[in-house]
């Protein structure tokens, strides 16, 4: 195999800038193995060492370039594997001709993350197959959640001008995209830092005025604090605005929300959860949760538990805690091992019989499905994913019924257009 690959770890941010260097290094790139990294757990960290060790054993006379957040926060025990050949920071991971280098004085070429003040000059868009199109909309994060080293290696936070994202939005509507993605590292933070302030909700507002044909605009992981009335009528009463909000709520007890340095309470989430089901009463919650959190107790882990039930959550990432290297929360006393490991096992379990029940609940209703994966299934506007009886085009949006739900998916029979 020659010319380049990609190898992407962690988040759909992530996955987007893969995709827009794949677009960008030419043919001739050489034998280029690009290593995308993850710094969001120890685990995402040992994953990445681990996929540049195949690498180097699938392809052993190709380049191998480490980016992304690991490699930002801490590139020198990158440089130092036998296997790299170059390590390159998040700044530099939006310049093609960098990796098409193959010689400079040092194999370690990072910046300081902190002092870029803008998006890449280019609007970053991961696919999925003909259908979904994830539209890089903010980068970075001006918070400091005491778990996280991700601000280290994304930096501060910072927008694209909402003219850009709407003139980009078009041109996928154009192509046949059926539904877009806005994405980022804090997306609820959008405007902040942009002429004029403009928040999140008026972003989807300006996206749903100027962009008539998209006929459906998701949002990524979402900080119930941002989300204000603007945004809360958006996500209640837009039809075109998906009806699937994931939340970044990480715990369901206040002391251990304090310890993180979130910034809201449970009640802010349970109460924001019940307005907005109540106000559209079809719309799917999704939510991270850490198990294990430094100085939980029993207690506390209950508190998160009950959080499932309480918030309806039916999509749920579950993240066993794993301390970071330079984060307040790795300095504090730890939860053993063998609890963390208990208690996501625990949250895992009552997400799936919450989903269970969800999705047994949307057996005889119709559902519209964004047809993907080569064309015998895709994801319903709440996110579920459902299994067609007949293979249909690509690309397009499905009325569907449904007759089955096993296995994490729904069955469906197409219904005759």
């Amino acid at each position: 195999m020659s010319g380049a690959e990609v190898i992407t770890m962690g988040c759909r941010l992530n996955l987007a800038e893969s995709s827009a260097l794949e677009q960008q290094l030419s043919d001739n790139a050489g034998d280029l193995i690009i290593v995308n990294s993850c710094a969001v757990t120890n685990e995402a960290v040992r994953q990445t060492r681990q996929a540049i060790r195949r690498a180097r054993k699938r392809r052993p006379d190709a380049r191998i370039i480490v980016t992304g957040c690991a490699a930002q926060v801490d590139p020198e025990s990158f440089a130092a594997m036998p296997e790299v050949s170059t390590v390159l920071g998040n700044a530099e991971k939006q310049r093609p001709d960098l990796f098409l280098e193959k010689s400079r004085n040092s194999n370690i070429l990072v910046s300081d993350i902190m002092t870029i003040e803008e998006t890449a000059p280019h609007l970053v868009t991961a696919f999925s197959g003909k259908t979904r199109a994830f539209v890089e909309i903010q980068n970075g994060c001006d918070h400091r959640c005491t778990f996280c080293i991700i601000p280290f290696g994304r930096g501060n936070s910072r927008s694209v001008p909402a003219g850009s994202v709407v003139e980009h939005i078009k041109k996928l509507v154009d192509e046949g995209f059926q539904e877009v993605v806005l994405t980022g590292v804090d997306v609820t933070s959008y405007g902040h830092d942009l002429p004029g302030k403009p928040n999140l909700g008026q972003l989807v507002e300006r996206i749903m005025r100027h962009v008539p044909g998209l006929p459906r605009l998701r949002l990524s992981s979402v900080d119930g604090v941002e989300i204000d009335e603007r945004l809360f009528d958006l996500l209640t009463s837009e039809k075109r605005v998906m009806p699937h909000v994931h939340m970044s709520l990480q715990s369901g007890d206040d002391m251990i929300l304090k310890r993180m340095k979130r910034r809201h309470s449970r009640a802010l989430a349970v109460d924001l959860v019940a307005r907005m089901q109540a106000a559209r009463p079809e719309i799917a919650i999704g939510a991270d949760i850490i198990a294990g959190f430094p100085t939980e107790d029993e207690a506390m882990f209950e508190n998160s538990l009950k959080l499932i039930d309480d918030c309806n959550i039916v999509h749920g990432h579950i993240f066993p805690y794993s301390p970071k290297t330079g984060t307040p929360a790795a300095k504090v006393p730890q939860v053993t091992s063998k609890a963390i490991k208990e208690r996501a096992l625990m949250l895992r379990q009552k997400v799936a019989e919450k989903n269970s029940t969800w999705l047994g609940s949307l057996i005889g209703s119709t559902q519209n499905v964004a047809i993907e994966n080569g064309g015998m299934g895709g994801h319903a506007e709440n996110f579920a994913y459902v299994v067609m009886d007949r293979k249909m085009p690509e690309g397009t949006v499905v009325p569907a019924r449904i007759n089955k739900a096993e296995n994490g998916k729904l069955q469906a029979e197409v219904i005759a257009q």
